[in-house]
């Protein structure tokens, strides 16, 4: 006779096989490391044998344990899926869910992450990308109701607008052509680019605008602006050596457009990004996908700072 074993135990059990680590899997599952430990010896006993061998300083699968995982991963994933689309056709996340974004590298280094967890989560519900692009605004297009989320850069404090979770949180720099005088620079200061010329997007929200690039220097010194298009049209310009651009690091990460340098500016403070929506559209998929978005930045912010740490159990 199969030895009795509760849906929670073999979750116990995928999450650690995959975590290898009883720390990380009780973040995962919000259970103790030495609650963990104690399913896991309870599953063993029923089975007969030792799932994992455990070290002061690492966890693997035994060759029962791999067994194990690989046999039962297929039937619970889809048990899963099952109760999943059941809570879709209850709750009503289902349709679509159509996001805005004005740049693709806003989304943060955990973005593909999101999507993915929320596509496993919600498999009814398809998910829309809208590219707006810097000649649109992604306020008029929440209250349009054209999309249902943006990814957007902060601040924004407009009272009917809704802030979900910070997806990125980059430092500054300056965007210049690699024969700038400041190219080789190890940091600037934000007053040395008064007389240059930098970015201007009219369509985008002013107060985001003015916080990501400032219009005035420390001292008071007005900025001169010329209008962008697009990042293309900006990047294309900076290497040019037309105009500079305070940027973020992914920025560059994401164009990687020869003869453009990046910069650090040392006194201005770092720029986040945020999905936002507006707050009177209580739509079931819109609060679905701020809980994905969620839970992926609180497991990416928990294993930071643990990654070193010798494993306990």
């Amino acid at each position: 006779m199969w030895p009795a074993a509760d849906l929670r135990e073999i979750r116990v059990f995928l999450v650690l096989a995959e975590e290898l680590h009883f720390g990380h899997t009780g973040e995962r599952l919000d259970l103790t490391p030495s609650r963990v430990s104690q399913i896991i010896r309870t599953l063993e006993a029923r089975l007969g044998g030792s799932l994992f061998d455990r070290t002061s300083r690492r966890v693997r699968l035994t060759p029962l344990g791999e067994r194990l995982r690989d046999q039962i991963t297929p039937a619970y994933e889809q048990l899963e899926r099952a109760f999943h689309e059941a809570r879709n056709a209850a709750t009503g996340i289902a349709g679509t869910l159509r996001i805005g974004m004005y740049s693709p590298f806003v989304g943060g280094d955990h973005w593909s992450r999101i999507i993915d967890t929320f596509a496993a989560r919600h498999p009814g519900c398809e998910l829309e990308f809208i590219d707006i692009g810097l000649r649109g605004n992604y306020l008029e297009r929440l209250r349009a109701r054209d999309a249902d989320l943006v990814v957007l850069r902060l601040p924004m404090t407009e009272p009917d607008v809704s802030i979900g979770p910070i997806l990125s949180h980059e430092p500054r720099v300056l965007l210049v052509s690699e024969h700038d005088p400041l190219a080789h620079r190890q940091s600037i200061s934000y007053e040395e680019i008064a007389n240059r010329l930098v970015s201007d997007a009219p369509a985008l929200p002013r107060e985001m605008l003015d916080a990501f690039i400032p219009p005035t220097t420390p001292s008071g010194k007005t900025l001169r602006r010329v209008v962008n298009d697009s990042f293309d049209e900006t990047m294309m310009s900076v290497a040019a050596g037309k105009q500079v651009h305070p940027g973020v690091p992914s920025t560059v990460e994401q164009y990687r457009l020869p003869g453009v340098v990046a910069v650090p500016i040392h006194d201005l403070p770092p720029s986040e990004t945020a999905v936002a929506w507006l707050t009177a559209n209580h739509s079931p998929r819109i609060q679905a996908f701020v809980r994905a978005a969620a839970n992926v930045l609180a497991l990416a912010d928990r294993h930071r700072p643990a990654a070193n740490q010798p494993e306990k159990e």
